[in-house]
């Protein structure tokens, strides 16, 4: 699901209440109603929402009554700083997924051959220790790239433009781009980000050749 969509979905505090229930159980629509105090009305709207963005799925019991339930894992990512607003979902990687096969991450986990319930429980401690660690180093990397994006403004120069400059560098550090795409990259006007490009070719920074704009210099 786009991650901008997610973020408005969930901008309702009523729909997160009502994931944060269905994440510990199945429920009713008159049940969600009673738990959160709100009406059955406003619940059914909220979880048509839900169904149609595939957060959560229904199933009718013999009864005849329908329950709720959280379809699928979805992550949520977004990041605000000073060189930019950021947001993207992602789902879990399949059971196949080698993570052996990521450079900068390495694992010590496995429960596959759990035996009992004492080594499940002992896996699932693990893995938990593993993803507050993972959140740490995250948070880690992005206090890095703030630094080493600012050091990169100030190379170029103070300024109010001089973080735009640091993100135009950012996105053709890896190919030539033209100013259209370099524009939609740092969601910056094409005119503008033509001028800001014109600066810094001044500059020696960048060149334009026929595959776009790029870096003059290895470096």
């Amino acid at each position: 699901m786009d991650s901008a969509a997610l973020l408005d979905l969930l901008g309702n505090e009523n729909r997160r209440r009502i994931l944060r229930l269905l994440a510990r159980k199945p429920c009713y629509v008159t049940e969600i109603s009673e738990y959160l105090g709100v009406s059955p009305k406003a619940v059914i709207e909220h979880l048509r929402k839900l169904e149609e963005a595939g957060l959560v799925e229904s199933h009718v019991d013999d009864q005849r009554r329908k329950y709720f339930h959280i379809a699928r894992n979805v992550r949520l990512e977004v990041n605000v700083s000073p060189y930019g607003f950021a947001s993207k979902s992602a789902y879990p990687a399949s059971n196949g997924f080698d993570i052996t096969t990521c450079r900068h991450v390495s694992l010590d986990v496995s429960w596959d051959d759990a035996d009992d319930l004492d080594d499940l429980l002992a896996a699932l401690e693990d893995l938990e220790q593993v993803e507050n660690e993972l959140s740490l180093a995250q948070r880690w990397v992005q206090g890095q790239l703030y630094d080493v994006l600012n050091t990169i403004s100030s190379e170029i120069g103070a300024g109010p433009e001089s973080r735009i400059y640091a993100d135009l560098l950012a996105s053709i550090r890896t190919e030539p781009k033209s100013v259209a795409d370099l524009s939609h990259d740092i969601g910056v006007p094409r005119e503008v980000t033509a001028d800001l490009l014109e600066v810094m070719a001044d500059e020696g920074i960048v060149r334009r050749t026929e595959r776009g704009w790029e870096l003059a210099t290895e470096a």
